[in-house]
């Protein structure tokens, strides 16, 4: 198993810089091409907002096809002559955006983007990460604006027994092979910590069958499971989180909402997530 194509999602209206970084440095490790995506909300009409005129109507997709030609730009100088290939696509949809990307996901093994940077009342070109992830079908790699550099030395694996993070632990195998380190964590309540024992028990058993150099452990919750992996990433030196996105609740706990956000996405860490 390995990624052969990886698909980067590009933020319009600002730099990609780190974010195109790490996608050239992975795309060259597994030999794999890359597909550039970005995609903007073109202005819509409301009715009871007034006369709007044409020209602003005209302005406003003057400047969405500027914007996604400078990302074109910028994903073609990063990566043409360094990966397997480039292709690029692009869009102007009314429809939700993440649900172009997602069906866009179709011909990836790897979906990599950025936390979503701008102002979220700007629908127009913010990608609901959240929902990109529940529909792409596919892993995401989520990015912070800080890295520039993949590092692999050490993983953390967010473990819960469930579909999901079985899910993100095979879907992360080919990083997890690279990996000089991977731990597998689960945190659960004091009954249920010898059942958590044997879960990461099995799992790390499972990764060496598969050639990973992996060690596990279970930990008592103290109420805040997102603080204690953060604190447990931060001894370790994790330099990627792997973890499973459990549904629109879950899933903005764990990789988008709140502490979690903050803590596992504006660090200088990776974030791997699948659904």
């Amino acid at each position: 198993m390995s990624y052969a194509t990886l698909m980067v999602h590009m933020e319009t209206g600002r730099p990609n810089t780190g974010l195109l970084k790490i996608t050239a440095q992975l795309a060259e490790r597994f030999g794999a091409g890359v597909i550039g995506v970005a995609v903007r909300q073109p202005m819509q009409m409301l009715y009871g907002d007034g006369y709007v005129s044409g020209d602003v109507y005209q302005q406003d997709r003057d400047e969405i096809v500027k914007e996604l030609k400078a990302a074109e730009a910028e994903f073609r100088t990063a990566l043409e002559g360094r990966v397997a290939f480039v292709e690029w696509r692009s869009a102007q949809r009314f429809a939700y955006l993440a649900g172009y990307l997602a069906d866009e996901a179709r011909c990836a093994d790897l979906v990599l983007t950025g936390v979503a940077s701008g102002d979220f009342l700007d629908a127009s070109r913010n990608v609901d990460t959240g929902e990109l992830i529940m529909l792409a079908g596919r892993p995401v790699l989520i990015v912070p604006t800080t890295a520039s550099t993949l590092k692999l030395g050490s993983v953390l694996v967010g473990w819960k027994d469930t579909r999901e993070a079985r899910r993100a632990v095979s879907d992360a195998l080919p990083l997890l092979k690279l990996a000089t380190q991977v731990k597998v964590v689960e945190i659960a309540p004091e009954e249920d910590l010898p059942a958590a024992g044997q879960h990461v028990a099995d799992v790390v058993t499972w990764l060496k069958r598969h050639q990973v150099k992996a060690e596990g452990q279970a930990l008592l919750s103290t109420g805040d499971d997102a603080t204690a992996l953060y604190a447990i990433g931060q001894d370790q030196g994790a330099d990627v989180v792997v973890a499973g996105a459990y549904g629109h609740s879950r899933l903005r706990e764990w990789a988008l909402g709140g502490v979690t956000r903050d803590l596992l996405l504006s660090a200088n860490r990776c974030s791997f997530v699948s659904h």
